[in-house]
């Protein structure tokens, strides 16, 4: 069972992920700033405490006017370790808790080291500096050089400086803490107009298509797009089924009445006895009528064909569109002079030119159009077929010179198992499904088709398709064949 993933648990795991890891570095920040701050006074410290010792360095009072460290008024850190020099390397003492520097690796020039002493880490400051003797003698006195080790154990600065970072990381954690909830509230709140989204999305079924997404999803910028693309998809669907609908129903009825004149046709014929003229007659009208329903059957499923590659998309289908008029034009050309109905085409491309209809397609959007044209045409009539290229698409037109359509039969001619004249099903044997074809086979491939219609003026139906590379169509006249 595929495991269902929570986009509020993913959007509250992922910020407190941020929050966590701004807080860690909230903390490592804080960490060098308190080790910064705390060791440069811890520094500051020892300058101080080695400038007093080297303020109790004074004269020995003796006939060499050398120095001597006077303890009396030396208070320094019981803690604290020092040791002092003169300029000739003797030394003049260190602090009683400590045994002194040698084996240590001292620095020859003034500046902090760390060191390890009875155990503990200690910050050392090396320092060389001058007293003078006897400054009231001639000359200003006798200048002598003094060398002083200083140092203080750092334990106290670190702790001050862990309890520095303790205090904000409990800060950081208690944020997170009063946070994470807090952000939780929030994105359940703001996703609510998705959740409303998806339940009223949800109660749509094939018997109910009502869907009226709440204001709040059309007002957030992040969910308008997607409101708008279920309400575009609910429509399509919902007219898709409503079609859908419709076809099986008038389909039901095409068949359902011609199999029902059949069935006349052949009771009509059992009611009595007959001659073998009148049962051969029977026969005949029921083969007819059979036919009828062969062809029926054969346009819808044509029609099926023609949605269904548009459904499962064709794309790379391509045929050259010369051929399809001179193949489809040579086989309509005796349907046509048996009619009495002269075909012409027009403009037809001298070259090659490429439209998205596989061959088939194209000779049967052809084909049905020159038929109607036909069909609806007088005797001595001309059905005109006209080809050119219109700002990067081919654009074909059919127009015949018949009686027209009625203006209020022109918003259907292209519904399914439409027909104007109610009379087609036995004059023509028309099943109202030729321009749907046309219709489904065209927009299938990008393209659209157009019907305009007057009375006592005749019909002109134009196809438009993309091409990509249309050639430029001269105006002349080729009559069916060059």
């Amino acid at each position: 069972m595929t495991r269902r993933s929570s986009i509020a648990f993913r959007l509250i795991a992922a910020v407190l992920l941020v929050e966590l890891a701004s807080a860690a570095l909230v903390i490592l920040l804080a960490l060098g700033y308190e080790r910064h701050s705390h060791f440069r006074s811890f520094d500051v410290m020892l300058h101080g405490r080695a400038d007093s010792v080297l303020g109790a360095v004074q004269d020995a009072e003796d006939v060499g006017d050398n120095v001597m460290l006077d303890l009396a008024d030396l208070h320094v850190p019981p803690d604290d370790v020092y040791e002092v020099w003169d300029g000739r390397g003797e030394l003049l003492g260190r602090s009683a808790n400590w045994q002194g520097s040698a084996g240590m690796r001292v620095p020859d020039h003034n500046g902090m080291f760390r060191a390890e002493i009875r155990n503990h880490d200690y910050r050392l400051l090396f320092i060389r500096g001058t007293r003078i003797v006897d400054p009231g003698e001639p000359g200003g006195g006798h200048l002598r050089y003094v060398t002083i080790l200083y140092g203080a154990p750092t334990a106290h600065v670190w702790n001050a400086i862990y309890g520095a970072v303790e205090f904000y990381a409990a800060a950081m954690l208690l944020l997170v803490l009063i946070t994470g909830p807090l952000i939780a509230w929030v994105l359940h709140r703001g996703l609510e107009p998705l959740r409303q989204l998806a339940s009223l999305a949800g109660r749509v079924s094939a018997e109910s298509w009502e869907f009226s997404p709440p204001a709040s999803a059309r007002e957030t910028a992040e969910l308008a797009p997607l409101t708008q693309a279920l309400e575009n998809a609910l429509q399509r669907l919902e007219r898709s089924f409503t079609q859908q609908r419709t076809f099986v129903s008038d389909a039901a009825h095409e068949l359902k009445t011609a199999v029902a004149v059949v069935k006349s046709s052949l009771q009509l014929v059992g009611m009595r006895q007959r001659t073998p003229e009148e049962y051969h007659a029977g026969n005949e009208r029921a083969l007819a009528d059979t036919a009828r329903i062969e062809e029926l059957v054969a346009k819808m499923l044509t029609l099926a064909r023609v949605e269904s590659n548009a459904a499962e998309g064709t794309a790379g289908e391509s045929c050259d569109l010369n051929q399809c008029v001179a193949q489809t034009v040579a086989d309509l050309e005796t349907f046509a002079l048996g009619r009495q109905v002269e075909l012409a085409v027009r403009n037809r491309p001298p070259e090659t030119c490429t439209i998205p209809l596989s061959a088939e397609d194209c000779k049967l959007v052809l084909s049905n159009l020159l038929m109607n044209a036909i069909q609806h045409s007088p005797a001595h009539s001309q059905v005109e077929l006209r080809v050119s290229a219109v700002n990067g698409a081919v654009e074909i037109i059919v127009q015949d010179h018949g009686d027209g359509i009625d203006p209020a039969a022109l918003p259907h001619v292209f519904d399914r198992f439409y027909r104007g004249d109610p009379s087609r099903a036995r004059a023509t044997g028309g099943a109202g499904l030729g321009l749907a074809i046309c219709k489904a086979a065209v927009e299938k491939a990008g393209g659209t088709i157009n019907l305009a219609s007057e009375s006592d003026q005749g019909t002109i139906v134009s196809v438009r398709l993309p091409a990509p590379n249309p050639h430029t169509l001269p105006g002349i006249e080729n009559i069916l064949k060059d």
